[in-house]
């Protein structure tokens, strides 16, 4: 019996060539997205480089339709982020593969182990904090990079060396210009590229990775001994290129998006006092909210996405042909009113008692493609906000709100989340 393919019955959308969307896209990426949704509604088409054809959703309901799919229907895209974290990186592999491989990598950063690293954050923070000036305007979120980025290595290595020295020095430049080539169509040819640069770095971290490897204590507990010990069901383990892809996108992905949402969240605490103020009482509580409702209105990273596998996907409304991208835009659903009732509000209180729809509220990504170490970003933000607010008073301030602004993969506080801060007493009062 033949099978009958259904039409395509694509959203409207723009027309312009492919290089004018794309240079729409980059120059007005988040306004651009809120204008084409005033005018083609919730779904709409684009054709930009990079991507391709792709539809863009934010309906709540399409949302969830497309993250509960399985990958015979939609699955990884094609070009993705393994271009700068490598073919064995999470953001690489695709159906069977990369279920077998997050099933190897969630343990680490689930239960037991994911207390263990509270410690390390906390103290990375206090170390941080000590150096941070009083009554004087300045960035927190270079101060953010720093935890994390310290966090994030001693988790994954355990005791600190003359590796970590390099690693500190080498993956802040590279996670910046990595995150740059990872939204621009820039080829790997000619001889005055950025690629040939990021090759360079990449090959001086793999020789680090190497050098660690082979220092690794089997009985350790950090993410690298771990994953050393760990076993596919057929016995065997994970390949040097498989632990140096996996390790790169920790160290990348857990470290610049955590940093800038602390400094999203300063940005946002700094001109609600009333709420700084409930904080710094103590309210446990009220801090996870907190962190939710900065995730939800100042989303570090605004595209998740599919690439349709079968002909013929049926998504909501519409129809899609095979190979065409679906981009779930989180800053335009966690925008919508109709999900979150007077969404343009900062209101941490919407989140008081209440976990939010895995569907709707999407900083993580969702299904079976949702971030590896939420669970440990959440962690390791509400430790250092935690801290923070303790040994530290948050001056408010009336000035506007700080624009956004792109990093290349991820969205930062044009200012980088300026703060003025004085010293708590021991007492728990302020100074």
């Amino acid at each position: 019996m033949t099978t009958m393919t259904r039409p395509a019955a694509l959203p409207p959308g723009p027309t312009a060539p492919r290089a004018v969307q794309g240079a729409y896209a980059l120059t007005q990426p988040l306004r651009g997205l809120r204008r084409l949704k005033e005018r083609y509604g919730d779904a709409f088409t684009v054709n930009v480089p990079i991507f391709g054809n792709a539809v863009v959703i934010s309906g709540a309901a399409e949302i969830k339709q497309l993250f509960t799919s399985g990958p015979e229907l939609v699955d990884n895209l094609e070009v993705n982020l393994g271009r700068v974290l490598g073919p064995r990186s999470m953001f690489a592999l695709s159906g069977d593969e990369h279920k077998r491989q997050r099933k190897l990598l969630v343990p680490p950063f689930h239960g037991r182990r994911l207390a263990a690293y509270e410690t390390i954050v906390e103290e990375e923070t206090a170390r941080e904090l000590a150096s941070w000036p009083e009554d004087k305007a300045f960035a927190s979120l270079p101060s953010m990079m720093r935890i994390t980025l310290n966090a994030i290595l001693r988790a994954v290595f355990g005791a600190e060396g003359a590796e970590f020295a390099e690693l500190r020095e080498l993956l802040p430049p590279f996670v910046t210009l990595g995150s740059r080539l990872a939204v621009l169509p820039i080829t790997k040819k000619g001889r005055c590229n950025p690629w040939r640069r990021f090759e360079r770095m990449r090959r001086e971290y793999d020789a680090i990775v190497d050098r660690l490897i082979a220092k690794a204590r089997p009985d350790g507990d950090d993410v690298l001994a771990m994953m050393l010990q760990t076993r596919y069901d057929d016995g065997t383990g994970l390949s040097r290129e498989e632990i140096a892809d996996q390790l790169l996108t920790l160290l990348t992905a857990g470290h610049e998006t955590t940093a800038t949402t602390l400094a999203w969240a300063v940005e946002r605490l700094r001109r609600h006092p009333a709420l700084l103020a409930e904080l710094q009482a103590g309210d446990g509580k009220l801090l996870d909210a907190t962190i939710l409702e900065v995730q939800r209105t100042r989303p570090v990273i605004d595209l998740t996405a599919r690439q349709v596998k079968q002909d013929g996907f049926r998504l909501g409304r519409w129809t899609l042909p095979k190979g065409y991208a679906v981009l779930v835009s989180i800053a335009l659903i966690h925008d919508d009113d109709t999900v979150f009732p007077l969404a343009a509000t900062f209101d941490p209180h919407r989140f008081a008692g209440a976990r939010p729809d895995l569907y709707q509220w999407i900083p993580f990504g969702g299904g079976t493609r949702r971030c590896l170490g939420a669970a440990f970003a959440t962690m390791e933000m509400t430790v250092v906000l935690r801290t923070l607010l303790r040994d530290f008073t948050l001056v408010p301030t009336q000035a506007p709100g700080e624009r956004w602004h792109s990093r290349g993969v991820a969205y930062a506080p044009a200012k980088g989340g300026r703060a003025i801060v004085r010293r708590r007493s021991s007492t728990g009062g302020d100074s």
